[in-house]
């Protein structure tokens, strides 16, 4: 996470000698830490939970959740403000309503809506149409432009959530519902501490394309110090993160395809609800 971290700074990018040590290093400590928790008697987090696929697909699709969610989100305000020219209190306003269905308000009203549509039909075709809705959503926002009107990119942001909402809940659900219940709190804790790496690469690498795509614009105009210019290189960059955020989601998307509804026994269903 440091080594992402730092290459969405800017500083050196990704060839950056303290970038490319961290995520070397990092990657040989998570090698060690996963090889003695296979070992220990009382694992802090046991790994077996990975021998399950509807899990591995359920964790893939969170996973991807989590990061075109804070991909997005990071970029989007910073491209209405500095962009587009709105205020801090108008770019919020702006997002109230798409962020309203990913916080506790609405999230009470749609949570348990598709929680009926997950145990009436299953995971697949939620999750696909979900996706679907999100590739939509951020193909509209990878051709956003300072003339955008605001009605549309609420419409999109209203949508990306949607999309999202049908995504986290039936494959999260699908996932931990494989588990045995010895292994549940286990499944739970692996694919919250991966929802946070995934968020902070995400982010990190988001901003480091962003920082790429306005470096590249500005270095070809005529009059980079421009505000004009500045705004153009700004919404670029933008249109380059959702981009990586569509890509993501197609990735998803193809994840998607392998979920099948787990059939869990009435201990375990009344354990997870």
């Amino acid at each position: 996470m440091f080594g992402f971290s730092k290459a969405g700074e800017g500083e050196g990018g990704w060839t950056s000698a303290v970038v490319v040590a961290s995520i070397i290093i990092g990657l040989i400590a998570l090698v060690l830490f996963a090889l003695r928790q296979n070992v220990m008697r009382e694992p802090m987090m046991n790994l077996r939970v990975f021998k399950y696929p509807m899990y591995i697909v359920g964790l893939v699709l969170v996973l991807a959740c989590m990061m075109i969610i804070l991909s997005s989100m990071i970029i989007l305000p910073m491209f209405l403000q500095n962009g587009m020219g709105q205020t801090a209190f108008a770019a919020g306003l702006m997002l109230l309503p798409g962020s309203a269905l990913n916080g506790s308000a609405l999230n009470g009203i749609l949570s348990p809506r598709m929680g009926r549509l997950f145990d009436k039909y299953g995971p697949r075709g939620l999750v696909i149409s979900g996706l679907v809705i999100v590739a939509v959503a951020l193909w509209f926002f990878s051709d956003i432009s300072i003339v955008s009107s605001v009605a549309f990119l609420v419409t999109l942001h209203i949508g990306l959530m949607v999309g999202i909402s049908m995504v986290w809940m039936p494959a999260q659900t699908n996932g931990l519902n494989q588990l045995p219940p010895e292994l549940y709190p286990h499944g739970t804790a692996i694919m919250n501490t991966l929802q946070q790496v995934a968020g902070a690469i995400g982010t990190a690498v988001a901003i480091s394309i962003l920082t790429g795509g306005m470096q590249r614009y500005l270095h070809g105009s005529s009059a980079p110090t421009e505000q004009v210019e500045l705004a153009k290189a700004l919404t670029f960059g933008s249109q380059n993160v959702f981009t990586f955020a569509m890509i993501i989601t197609l990735i998803g998307l193809t994840t998607a395809f392998f979920i099948r509804r787990v059939i869990v026994n009435h201990e375990m269903t009344h354990s997870s609800h």
